[in-house]
């Protein structure tokens, strides 16, 4: 879940960020007060004019924004991805949680011609006018309850059988131009384990060049798939970490430096000495 800034964590000169906690720290500036994702939440919509809706605003708005986005501002570009061409089912799809802008136009471009369904926070749905709209676009927020809960795994089980691509940033939490893959957790591998479906990932690689922006290549890999030989928690935790190793391999092709993290020491001060509160 995206968590409120960490006031504990703070940046040095713009470019040195403390962190205490790889799997909790959250470092988006996005300050949106979510409301909760209950049984009411309807997370299939696929009636008639629904469908038109999506259609609209997926392929032929936000597909082609996407691009657009994500070429200028990052140069982008993907590589590798003639091993996701080949998937004609529906499959899962992960990736490193590192922008608050580029991270929800990253997967579309990945999946092409796919459609694909983002596991989001709560607060996604939440933002005005936007909210609205990527309701019908993919964006599955996380549930705040049982019977929402029910209606989550309902929805990920039905795009499943539809053949849809899901997509999933296991690191939950975003840290803006992270180049290093932080130790994320195993649960959400259980979802291609339990419907029987091929895993991919992507990891987006920062490189430096002339504008203050990084650019941004995304290489994928895969197909990885689970060990049916092994218990359903040991081959849950050998697909993460096979998924881990494939990232933590392509993120050594970044070489930006802009904003560098550094692990805090545990007795409350920084490396260089000085007390994180006091440097806020």
């Amino acid at each position: 879940r995206h968590m409120a800034y960490n006031s504990r964590t703070v940046m040095k000169d713009k470019k040195t960020v403390y962190y205490t906690d790889e799997q909790n720290d959250e470092f988006s500036s996005a300050k949106i007060t979510p409301g909760k994702i209950d049984g009411s939440y309807r997370y299939v919509r696929d009636g008639f004019f629904a469908r038109i809706f999506s259609f609209i605003m997926y392929r032929l708005i936000f597909m082609p924004w996407s691009f657009v986005y994500l070429k200028i501002k990052y140069g982008f570009s993907i590589k590798n991805r003639k091993v996701i061409k080949q998937a004609k089912d529906g499959f899962f799809l992960y990736g490193n949680h590192t922008t608050s802008d580029a991270d929800p136009y990253v997967p579309t471009m990945v999946a092409f011609p796919k459609d694909v369904h983002v596991v989001v926070a709560p607060a996604n749905v939440y933002i005005p006018v936007i909210g609205k709209i990527v309701r019908y676009i993919g964006a599955l927020p996380l549930p705040d309850d049982m019977e929402a809960t029910h209606n989550f795994i309902s929805a990920i089980e039905k795009r499943c059988e539809q053949k849809k691509a899901i997509c999933i940033y296991p690191e939950a939490h975003i840290w803006p131009y992270c180049t290093f893959i932080r130790n994320f957790k195993d649960q959400s591998f259980r979802y291609p384990i339990k419907y029987d479906k091929p895993v991919f990932c992507f990891t987006n690689v920062y490189t430096k060049r002339k504008r203050k922006t990084p650019r941004m290549t995304t290489y994928v890999d895969g197909p990885f798939y689970a060990d049916k030989s092994l218990p359903v928690a040991a081959a849950r935790q050998k697909l993460r970490d096979e998924v881990f190793a494939a990232m933590t391999e392509r993120s050594k092709l970044s070489d930006y430096d802009g904003i560098v993290y550094v692990k805090a020491t545990g007795n409350g001060e920084n490396p260089d000495g000085e007390n994180k509160a006091d440097n806020k």
